[in-house]
Order: structure tokens, then C-alpha cells, then sequence
């Protein structure tokens, strides 16, 4: 999917761009598989502000995607590649030959009449969009979806043009280079689907006007140093101070820029090779 420049006839087109969109083979979703989507505006169940700058926005509607691909050993077809406002990627829509309707995550080289099927073992081909377990997926494939455990739904490499691969195996574990850089253990029972997530000019795609934003939900943000000090660390004072040097910080004092916000979780002795290039010890 290419993008689009236009002449710049106002001051906020004169940097917008937008994708063209020449994928979108169908523009209004399958209603049977959409909900609705509530907003709260980022406030609580007492009407408090617990996210803030969030607000407004277009109306929409949420997409049921199969994470999971539940549908085992069921060929489908590809019917519609549509966008989904909800998601960086589009999505596929995919009719089985039992009458199942379902939304996967579009493929970069998926189209139109495509087959695909989510199962596992000899008789399914490693073929892009096709889900199947770490197991049976050859060392060096761009894989997407991946479950963090079996059974347990896609959760890794979902957004726009990013990919993850499998570099090694050994007994029971594969060893997967996550888009980030990162390479992690996973079971080999863990299912992923084959390819790389399409729609990978989505970075390349300019706002233009803060009124796009607006239309995303997003409400304008305040710099903390023109707060008064009982609102931020980083207000008061006379004309444009730094707060006494202060360093940067949030209106509850969390450091911004260099500050270590990231718990130990469980799963982090199955970290390889951090993000950074710096092997763990």
C-alpha cells in the first residue's frame, strides 16, 4: 500500500499523507462479527480522570478477531482485506467451508481468494497467512501472532509491518527474535502464522493538523512548565524556568527520560538477548 501526498491547498494538508488504500477491497465491516466500543473519555467509574488526554473521537465499532485460530484443519478463503480503525494492521476476512465467518490479521502479500488454514503436522503447508505451531515452522520464517503460551492467543507481532523469526530450536524451546530485537524462549507448542504483517507504510504516513488527532481520541496535552507548581513539578517561577534543574519528570514526580519503569515479570528468565544488544548475564 503506497502513500498519498496532496496539493497543499490549506496549511494542513500541506504535510499531511495518507495511505491509498488500493488493499481495501471492501469498506463497511461484517456487522456480525463487531461490537460496540464504549468511551469513557479516560475517566473511572466515580467520572475521575485516571488516563488523561483522552476524549471524543469518530464513533466506532470494535472488530472479534481470532487471535487464536480456532478453526483447526478448516480450509478458509480470503473474501475482503478491510481496514480496522482499532489497529495499525487490516484485517482479512475469511469465509470457512463450514460456514464460519471470521477476521484475521492481513498478511503483506495476502489478497483477495487466498487459502488458509490453522492446524498443524505434514498435511498443512508452511504458506503465508496459515497458522501453525512453532514445531512445524522451519528455522529462519517470518512469523507473526505468537502465542506467549499454547492455546493461549496471538500476542506478540500484531502491528503494521513487523515480523518476528525463528532463528533456533532446541528440545522443547525455539529461540525467536521478536521485532524489537529481543530474543526470547517460547514452547514449541506456541502457534504463530506465517509472514509479516502488511500494511508496513503505516509509519511512513503524516498527521498533518492536530485536528487528526482529534479525530483519534486524543486531546491535547499541557507542558508541565507552564502549570502552576501545585499542578507540576516543573511550574512556577519566574518567565521560563527548568525548575531549579530538575530533572524531567511527570505531574507526580516519575522520571521521564532515563528513569526504569519496567518490572521483573515471570516470564523475563526466558529473555535470551535483551532489546538493547547487551547479553544477559
Amino acid at each position: 500500500m503506497g502513500v498519498k501526498k496532496y496539493k497543499p491547498t490549506t496549511p494542513g494538508l500541506r504535510y499531511c499523507t495518507v495511505l491509498s488504500g488500493e488493499e481495501i477491497t471492501k469498506s463497511r465491516p461484517e456487522k456480525s462479527l463487531t461490537r460496540v466500543k464504549k468511551k469513557s473519555a479516560g475517566r473511572n467509574n466515580t467520572g475521575r480522570i485516571t488516563v488523561r488526554h483522552h476524549g471524543g473521537g469518530h464513533k466506532q465499532r470494535l472488530r472479534d478477531v481470532d487471535f487464536k485460530r480456532a478453526r483447526r484443519n478448516v480450509e478458509g478463503k480470503v473474501v475482503a482485506i478491510e481496514y480496522d480503525p482499532n489497529r495499525t494492521a487490516n484485517l482479512a476476512l475469511v469465509h470457512y467451508v463450514d460456514g464460519v465467518k471470521a477476521y484475521v490479521i492481513a498478511t503483506k502479500n495476502m489478497k483477495v481468494g487466498d487459502r488458509l488454514t490453522a492446524g498443524g503436522g505434514a498435511d498443512v503447508d508452511v504458506a503465508e497467512g496459515n497458522s501453525l505451531p512453532l514445531s512445524d515452522i522451519p528455522e529462519g520464517t517470518f512469523i507473526h501472532n505468537i502465542e506467549f503460551r499454547p492455546d493461549g492467543g496471538g500476542k506478540i507481532a500484531r502491528a503494521a509491518g513487523v515480523y518476528a523469526q525463528i532463528i533456533a530450536k532446541e528440545g522443547k524451546i525455539a529461540h525467536v527474535r521478536m521485532p524489537s530485537g529481543e530474543v526470547r524462549l517460547i514452547n514449541l507448542k506456541c502457534r504463530a502464522t506465517i509472514g509479516q504483517v502488511g500494511n508496513e507504510d503505516h509509519a511512513h504516513t503524516s498527521l498533518g493538523k492536530a485536528g487528526r488527532n482529534r479525530w483519534r481520541g486524543i486531546r491535547p496535552s499541557v507542558r508541565g512548565t507552564v502549570m502552576n507548581p501545585c499542578d507540576h513539578p516543573h511550574g512556577g517561577g519566574e518567565g521560563k524556568n527548568k525548575s531549579a534543574g530538575r530533572h524531567p519528570c511527570s505531574p507526580w514526580g516519575v522520571l521521564a527520560k532515563g528513569g526504569k519503569t519496567r518490572k521483573k515479570g515471570k516470564s523475563d528468565k526466558f529473555i535470551v538477548a535483551d532489546r538493547r544488544k547487551k547479553r544477559r548475564k
